[in-house]
């Protein structure tokens, strides 16, 4: 099935924000790669602040069904499904060339001059945190977790040292950043219980 202008929009979108961040994205380099004519952008979008608050959704939903594909494994432990949900993500980092999370590349690149993002990158992020939460939840019911571990603290640790792995990464276009920060965690996670 043809993606509409608007998926085609937000799609090309996704990747060139995640390539060159939002001050580098160029509304006409977006309407070149994609064929589609000005008017009809704004058609679907008032700014480029629009559109790339749109596109957040977009990388959202990849997010989301990531969640649901990890976090709903039956055959994982809850410790397992957590790690898996970062090992998906590592596996699209490397399809888009250890570019990182947009949502952490947006954050570093916009929180501090544009409350609208920071606000909505944060809510982002608290989505994740929240879906993790209740798995870490069920790994201290299992006894996986120590019965005193924190697991909103843990998500939130853990997302934490995620996208400072993923800057990481980015940088060096290397996986090892990733792969160390899950192996650290998981190991001390499971230490205390």
């Amino acid at each position: 099935m043809a993606l509409t202008t608007r998926e085609r929009l937000l799609e090309t979108g996704l990747s060139m924000l995640l390539e060159h961040g939002y001050n580098d994205l160029g509304i006409q380099a977006l309407l070149q790669q994609t064929g589609v004519p000005k008017g009809s952008f704004y058609h679907h979008f008032s700014s480029k602040e629009d559109f790339a608050l749109h596109v957040i959704d977009r990388y959202m939903q990849e997010v989301h069904q990531g969640l649901e594909l990890a976090l709903q494994d039956p055959t994982l432990q809850p410790l397992e499904r957590a790690r898996r949900f970062f090992e998906l993500s590592q596996e699209k980092y490397r399809r888009d060339g250890y570019l990182g999370c947009m949502l952490g590349a947006l954050g570093q690149e916009l929180s501090g001059i544009n409350p609208t993002f920071a606000r909505k990158i944060e809510s982002c992020f608290s989505v994740v945190t929240r879906h993790i939460a209740g798995c870490l939840e069920q790994a201290r019911e299992q006894g996986q977790l120590a019965p005193d571990a924190d697991p909103v603290e843990m998500a939130n640790l853990l997302l934490n040292c995620w996208e400072g792995a993923a800057l990481r990464s980015r940088l060096l276009r290397d996986p090892a950043p990733l792969d160390r920060m899950l192996d650290f965690y998981f190991a001390a996670a499971t230490r205390s219980a």
